[in-house]
């Protein structure tokens, strides 16, 4: 086995943040838990003691950002992995979006990622090495109701995953996305919030969605554990895929809207082609 890798891993209080961090150091690796509440996190540093640090971690405060960094750095070496994880979901329809409680998860879902990202890069690339995982989700690739603000969020980390990947590359650092399905976690229920100002007419389309989403929270068919081997699968590769699809849900849902996708262009293809000043 090479050399324990230094991770640092957002949103590990539950689900699958820390299903993360229990494969990162089930592999050896040290691995830097954080929470906002690091008590939350303190039973994995007390079950590896010599691998693990509780850090506390808000993403939407650069502050936090900053010291959470230089901690790790401190405490077990220069960073190699970074795992995106920190973020919620907000069900309404667009309509019914509050502008506060919309822009406060982007603050956590997208920019808190890209803080992160800018925080940890100066030293990846004084290294010439490094891995960021973006834990995205099905939703960052196919937007359904009542989810539309939530899979902006995501589809807003893809953007960055894609374009960082070719900015960052040459410097030895890899960025990769993750895009799991329903994974059976708290993220339909403690962490789920909604609109608190719905309209009726959406009762019976978008509403209905919204419960069937609540109660089905407990019966998701993903395994976050798997997930997690995964992107301890990923952090291990030379070259890793771009975007990983995770679960068959996941995978029908984007091998769908790919098919569509490319059945759109072609039928629209003289169209797309005929914009062009004439040739003279």
């Amino acid at each position: 086995m090479s050399d324990p890798r230094v991770w640092l891993i957002s949103g590990c209080s539950t689900g699958i943040g820390r299903a993360i961090a229990e494969a990162a150091l089930a592999y050896g690796d040290r691995v830097a838990v954080t929470a906002r509440r690091p008590e939350s996190v303190a039973d994995l540093v007390d079950a590896w003691p010599d691998q693990a640090r509780a850090l506390a971690l808000d993403v939407t405060d650069r502050a936090a950002i900053d010291a959470a960094v230089r901690a790790c750095e401190a405490e077990l070496g220069g960073i190699d992995v970074l795992v995106n994880n920190a973020g919620y979901g907000y069900m309404s329809a667009l309509e019914e979006g509050e502008d506060d409680a919309v822009r406060t998860m982007f603050d956590t879902n997208f920019f808190g990622a890209v803080d992160l990202i800018k925080a940890v890069l100066p030293g990846m690339r004084a290294r010439g090495r490094g891995d960021v995982i973006n834990v995205s989700s099905m939703a960052g690739l196919v937007a359904n109701p009542p989810n539309v603000y939530y899979s902006a969020s995501k589809h807003a980390l893809e953007s960055v995953t894609e374009g960082l990947s070719k900015e960052v590359g040459a410097f030895g650092i890899r960025v990769c996305a993750v895009e799991p399905g329903a994974v059976r976690t708290d993220w339909s229920v403690r962490s789920m919030q909604e609109t608190a100002t719905p309209i009726a007419d959406y009762d019976e389309t978008v509403g209905k969605r919204k419960q069937l989403i609540k109660l089905a929270g407990d019966k998701f068919p993903g395994d976050p554990c798997k997930v997690a081997d995964a992107v301890v699968m990923l952090a291990g590769m030379v070259d890793p895929p771009l975007r990983l699809v995770l679960g068959r849900d996941a995978f029908k849902a984007y091998e769908q809207k790919l098919r569509d996708g490319l059945a759109s262009l072609e039928a629209w293809k003289q169209t797309s082609l005929g914009i062009d000043f004439d040739r003279g």
